[in-house]
């Protein structure tokens, strides 16, 4: 997970919404209120509703249940304070920013080049459905994966670094799954390497190098069936994985 609590997000994880609050800071009503980046945060005092302490909802406990969130009845869950809400940018509060895909996002902010890469990398690994500001706390493992493999990408290069992700592709669309592949092979070109646990045909066709498990899944399999490029494991008979790479292939090659 990207973060335990609904704080967190993929606003905040990527250092995105750093510069949505230097920008918002940089208005003028902004400057006449002296209204600084800081007040723009939900994590500390300022611009902040004190009720939630910006989180938006509040947590009630349960004794012998799970804790419960509900939403704040006084920021109505925009997490800040109504004259903090008055600041706009484009015709959007701090409150619109967060709520805003990042597909939407990435055209919302076309003109702002730091910010726009680092929302374009997000869009990039299949995550343009998101909303900037959604809680950690609801977000799928893999979506979490992809979360920080776009806080990576909008990284300068730096040394080698061994990526794992594990099925990353789960509840991915045909293209999203391709836009996820030209991400890791951005990856790979640069210097790194990847090792993802996966069962997409997509993504295993596109591997260097493939580990069959098997030959069942379970308490059945563990074992190595076959190992090679994609290629040589559609040739091995013995390799259920094998069979179906081997029909992938030759429909591409078709």
């Amino acid at each position: 997970p990207i973060g335990r609590t609904p704080r967190s997000n993929p606003a905040t994880y990527t250092k995105a919404f750093d510069d949505v609050r230097k920008l918002f800071s940089e208005t003028t009503l902004s400057k006449e209120r002296g209204y600084t980046p800081g007040h723009f945060s939900f994590n500390v005092k300022g611009g902040r509703c004190e009720a939630c302490r910006g989180g938006g909802s509040i947590k009630l406990e349960m004794n012998f249940l799970p804790d419960v969130w509900i939403t704040c009845d006084i920021c109505e869950g925009k997490r800040y304070t109504r004259e903090t809400l008055e600041v706009t940018w484009k015709g959007k509060n701090i409150h619109d920013i967060l709520e805003m895909p990042v597909g939407e996002a990435v055209e919302f902010f076309a003109n702002h080049r730091k910010l726009h890469r680092t929302l374009s990398t997000i869009n990039d690994v299949g995550l343009g459905y998101i909303r900037l500001g959604q809680p950690a706390t609801t977000l799928s493992g893999g979506e979490a994966q992809r979360v920080k493999l776009a806080s990576e990408l909008r990284r300068p290069p730096h040394k080698h670094t061994m990526y794992i992700l594990d099925e990353p592709t789960t509840g991915l669309s045909f293209s999203d799954v391709q836009q996820l592949i030209d991400v890791l092979l951005r990856l790979r070109t640069t210097g790194h390497s990847i090792i993802v646990i996966e069962h997409h045909l997509d993504v295993i066709k596109s591997a260097d190098w493939v580990v069959d498990l098997g030959p069942e899944g379970g308490d059945r399999g563990g074992k190595i069936v076959a190992m090679g490029t994609p290629e040589e494991v559609s040739k091995v008979k013995s390799s259920f994985t094998g069979q179906f790479l081997k029909d992938s292939l030759s429909k591409s090659n078709s």
